[in-house]
């Protein structure tokens, strides 16, 4: 039994990959006419298709809406029933079919004409209503199913989703969108707080900064740390500048130089022309610095050279950065 399991799960691997690879040759004049009938969309990117095509064309539509070009779903049924309506003349169409004549996709090429809409078929039949009615054809044609009755939607439904991804991917290149863009869209992910959050929206700044003087002694310099709760202090100037840190891990290693505890200042025990970073670099660029360095908290300056700002690992992990 197991290797019978085994075997139809490589055999419908396989076959899926063989119709994605067929579509390799497949991208060209063809696919370059619906990337620029998209390109030139002054609305959005409609995509519709019934049953398994239909889960597949939501899927689409979501990537280009993620990608750069505004799309999204309508249900090629309900568009029969009042939710053409959700159609501009502005829009471009996708429709998909793998046998290219669904009866409820078929239904709105007329509609779809009238209103001036570009049609882009994605089909697995060259000489279907909706392939010869579209204005681009994708071809999405596959040998075989990789169900054993060569019935239920496997090999075709993967090759549309591949020519979907590929039509969204080539979208991105030209429209040149950059990963910032992709953040945008996608703000409440781990990869939009990556790209979008900046070590000023989460650093500790004013009151909560802590700071002494070069003059300031170790005892002194513990209490403020303690205040403040950062594990380390800033040492500034009379102007404010800065002019080195000291940490916990200062303070066990001038405890095991046997240095006079309550006497030694800050100008003999500090770490001179520590770590900083901008206030406007992004956080996950800080957190990179924090954990090469082994530590914990690092000091945000401006361009004066002056301590505006405090960030300590635990910001950046509430900020759901690690």
């Amino acid at each position: 039994m197991s290797n019978t399991l085994i075997d139809a799960g490589r055999r419908t691997v396989k076959l899926e990959a063989q119709a994605v690879q067929a579509l390799e040759q497949r991208i060209g004049s063809e696919f370059v006419k619906a990337c620029k009938l998209i390109l030139d969309c002054k609305g959005r990117t409609i995509v519709t298709g019934m049953g398994k095509s239909g889960h597949i064309g939501g899927k689409i539509a979501a990537t280009l809406a993620s990608t750069g070009t505004p799309s999204f779903f309508v249900h090629p049924g309900e568009a029969s029933h009042g939710d053409l309506g959700m159609i501009t003349e502005n829009d471009v169409v996708i429709a998909i079919s793998n046998s290219g004549s669904s009866a409820e996709v078929v239904a709105l090429l007329p509609l779809l004409k009238r209103m001036g809409n570009p049609l882009i078929s994605m089909a697995g039949n060259p000489d279907s209503p909706l392939a010869k009615a579209a204005a681009a054809h994708l071809d999405i044609s596959i040998e075989q199913e990789a169900c054993p009755l060569n019935l239920a939607p496997t090999s075709s439904t993967t090759a549309t989703l591949a020519m979907g991804d590929a039509l969204a991917v080539a979208l991105l290149e030209e429209r040149g969108f950059t990963a910032k863009d992709f953040a945008f869209s996608h703000p409440g992910g781990a990869l939009g707080r990556k790209l979008l959050l900046k070590v000023e929206d989460i650093m500790h700044s004013g009151k909560e900064l802590p700071r002494v003087s070069p003059s300031s002694t170790l005892p002194q310099a513990l209490m403020e740390m303690t205040a403040k709760g950062f594990g380390m202090t800033t040492v500034v100037d009379e102007k404010d500048y800065l002019l080195g840190v000291f940490t916990d891990g200062d303070l066990r290693r001038t405890l095991d130089q046997g240095v006079d505890f309550n006497n030694a200042t800050m100008a003999e025990v500090m770490t001179p022309k520590p770590l900083t970073i901008s206030k406007n670099r992004l956080a996950a660029e800080a957190f990179g610095l924090m954990d090469s360095k082994k530590i914990t908290a690092l000091v945000v300056d401006d361009e004066q050279q002056q301590p505006v700002g405090v960030i300590h690992m635990h910001d950046l992990l509430k900020a759901g950065l690690v």
